[in-house]
């Protein structure tokens, strides 16, 4: 059971109500609209005439509170629909009074309700002449000068907001084909747009509402008066000035109950369609930019005093307000100097070096999968104006590395090593040194290719990611060396490409485990199917890594990920010996496997195992079950690897880049001893070279 505090429930009956009169708010304003026009046919007595007189003094207030504090026109996007009603209402009223007028003004000046009455009365002291004379100059006010000025507003803002459209719908697309919004907020932004330009359309629209009600009053104000005076003077038997007295001040105060609601929503909708492009409440843009120039304040308060001093000129008023105008100035100077001073305050805080928090001990333990690091001599490389940016070559290879491999491969960290000698640099993989070299900074690196000795002058130097002799030249040199068919790098380019050697010789070991998982998150939705069929119950994602590490550590790209996992589907399905199921892989990827060894004259150059040594291996393998080791006599794997060694740098003396073709049940092992002398020697089994593949033999080993 559940207790109810006392004042719970009066808040929840509140609720409800409010709850109730929402959801039927259709009904009630159908009900309201009906009401206006019925006041057009039906008499109404005097009390009812009081009542919704007040009603639509309340309803103008209402509209223009509520405009003072709107943000943003569009959140009042239904003005146009709120002018219309208000517009209806008091010219429903107007021909309700104007029967009650007409029927019952001989009675005195309360025939047509209490409130015509007090405006009659007390807003012009009962004074008919006066009240005519009020009456027209808000009627001026309101047509001539509020009204016309909003519509012109309204019409101009309108023609402007449809202009625009298409520059602005055009801003909209290019920030969105930038990527600088989302496709939501795209659409935000377009709905917004056609909201504005309908809005003002509307308002153009709504503003001869307000003209047409001030036509209105003004006509229905002359036909009283006259049509009064007539029915005073010929069927209530009244004098004629006693006739004009009470009539005139009737319609009068009619008119004056009419026109200052009029008046009152003219007023707002003129501050609304003024608020064009301007954001905030409408006391904070005013405000806010009025008090945003103290000098003009300053200025202003010197003139108001130098009038209070002219003859004849009340001292008081002006120089009262002298002081309240110089009295802001000063609050404005005082609150700009504070600001300014806190924001120095806040640079100067910036400025300053921060304290460096102490960095946790299990940052120690964090390893870098690559890391570049430079001598102080090679850092300038990283921001170069002449030459191409170290850190911009990097990203380029990223991306090459991306589409020949098919994995991003991590991000190189960049740091500078004061222990390191000058022009020196270290290529570290997982922290373990993997390469290093010395560079000359603003120099170029030239090598012949046909490995002749060059005769340019210069500093002899090995290349360091190939090894090959080389020479540092001057840049004035270029030229020259160019012409004799050198090859010229610079600097930065000899970094970039023995990362990319190493990188490629290690890419096995940078696809972690999370790689793998995003590779296959990544895949396209159709091939998602056979992933869920695929792991974890055929085979673990690590296996998939394994697998894809062992294709990657024979420069084998994985960009064909759902071939793989059909390739990993299949050998599944009578082993889960890694190695056998690479295998099965490869023999899947045989396309791709024999386009990578076509040469330039579209062959694949092989270079075959005699029966002999196929017989060897075949016969020096030994099996544990589902592992299979090799176990083959040390003299005979030297004489095997001396041979492999004399017959592809033969070749390659050719200009021939040879691939080594064996038997699909040796080719694993075969590779596991060549890629301890030649790792970038690619070893094929009969398997991998595909049917359309053309292929030629250059010798037998």
């Amino acid at each position: 059971m559940t207790d109810t505090s006392p004042d719970q429930a009066p808040r929840s009956s509140e609720n409800g109500l409010l709850a109730a009169i929402s959801s039927r708010s259709d009904i009630m304003l159908a009900v309201a609209i009906v009401f206006m026009l019925a006041l057009l046919l039906l008499p109404v007595p005097t009390w009812f005439l009081d009542t919704s007189l007040a009603v639509s003094i309340t309803f103008a207030i209402v509209i223009l509170m509520t405009v003072l504090f709107l943000k943003d026109p569009l959140e009042l996007n239904s003005f146009p629909s709120i002018l219309l009603i208000a517009t209806m209402l008091r010219l429903g009223l107007n021909v309700a009074s104007t029967k009650l007028i007409l029927t019952d003004g001989h009675t005195g000046t309360d025939a047509a309700g209490q409130v015509i009455e007090a405006f009659g009365n007390f807003v012009v002291s009962g004074n008919y002449v006066i009240g005519i004379i009020v009456f027209s100059i808000l009627v001026i006010i309101n047509f001539v000068v509020i009204t016309k000025g909003a519509g012109r507003i309204a019409e101009v803002a309108a023609r402007f907001s449809l202009d625009a459209m298409p520059g602005k719908q055009m801003a909209i697309d290019a920030d969105l084909s930038a990527g600088l919004i989302n496709e939501d907020q795209a659409r935000t932004r377009r709905t917004k747009l056609e909201d504005e330009s309908s809005f003002y359309g509307a308002m153009d629209g709504a503003s001869k509402f307000v003209r047409g009600d001030a036509i209105a009053g003004l006509l229905i104000t002359l036909i009283n008066i006259v049509g009064g005076i007539v029915i005073g003077v010929a069927m209530q038997d009244m004098t004629l000035a006693n006739a004009a007295s009470t009539y005139t001040l009737l319609t009068i105060g009619d008119g004056l109950v009419s026109q200052i609601p009029a008046l009152i929503v003219s007023t707002g909708a003129g501050m609304l369609v003024t608020k064009a492009g301007t954001a905030g409440s409408t006391d904070k843009m005013v405000f806010g930019q009025l008090g945003h120039y103290p000098t003009a304040l300053t200025m202003s308060a010197t003139l108001l005093v130098l009038m209070s001093l002219l003859p004849g000129i009340p001292l008081l008023p002006f120089f009262g307000l002298a002081l309240l105008t110089g009295g802001l100035a000063f609050l404005i100077y005082q609150r700009e100097a504070t600001t300014k001073a806190e924001e120095a305050a806040e640079a100067a805080a910036a400025d300053e070096p921060d304290v460096p928090a102490e960095e946790p001990i299990t940052a120690a333990l964090q390893i870098d999968n690559i890391r570049l690091e430079l001598g102080y001599g090679l850092l300038a490389m990283i921001n170069n104006a002449r030459e191409p940016r170290l850190t911009d070559q990097i990203k380029a290879l990223r991306r090459q590395l991306a589409g020949e491999l098919g994995f991003v491969m991590p991000a190189v960290r960049i740091q500078d090593n004061l222990q390191l000698p000058t022009n020196n640099y270290i290529i570290r993989i997982k922290e373990i040194e993997a390469g290093s070299g010395e560079l000359r900074p603003n120099m170029l690196l030239i090598m012949d290719p046909g490995g002749e000795p060059i005769t340019l002058p210069g500093e002899a130097t090995i290349e360091p990611t190939f090894g090959l002799p080389a020479v540092w030249i001057n840049e004035q040199h270029r030229e020259e060396a160019m012409f004799r068919g050198y090859t010229v790098v610079d600097a930065p380019t000899v970094i970039t490409t023995h990362l990319t050697e190493i990188i490629r010789d290690n890419m096995s070991e940078l696809l972690s485990y999370a790689e793998t998982q995003k590779l296959l998150d990544e895949l396209a939705q159709p091939q998602q199917k056979l992933i869920t069929d695929l792991i974890p119950t055929q085979i673990s994602v690590g296996g998939v890594q394994r697998v894809l590490q062992n294709l990657l550590g024979e420069r084998i790209s994985v960009r064909d990920l759902s071939t793989i996992l059909e390739g990993i589907s299949e050998a599944t399905g009578y082993t889960r010996n890694i190695g056998q199921i690479t295998e099965h892989v490869r023999a899947r990827l045989a396309r791709q496997i024999s386009d990578a060894a076509t040469n330039e004259q579209g062959f694949i150059p092989l270079i075959t195992l005699s029966p002999d040594w196929e017989q060897a291996f075949a016969e020096s393998i030994v099996s544990q079950g589902d592992e299979q080791q090799l176990s083959m006599a040390p003299s005979q794997l030297q004489q095997f690897i001396n041979a492999v060694r004399t017959a592809f740098e033969r070749h390659a003396m050719q200009g021939e880049s040879a691939v080594l073709l064996v038997s699909p049940a040796v080719r694993p092992f075969v590779r596991s001893v060549i890629e301890r002398f030649r790792p970038v020697t690619i070893v094929m089994s009969q398997n991998e070279v595909h049917p359309k593949a053309r292929i030629k033999t250059l010798e037998q080993i």
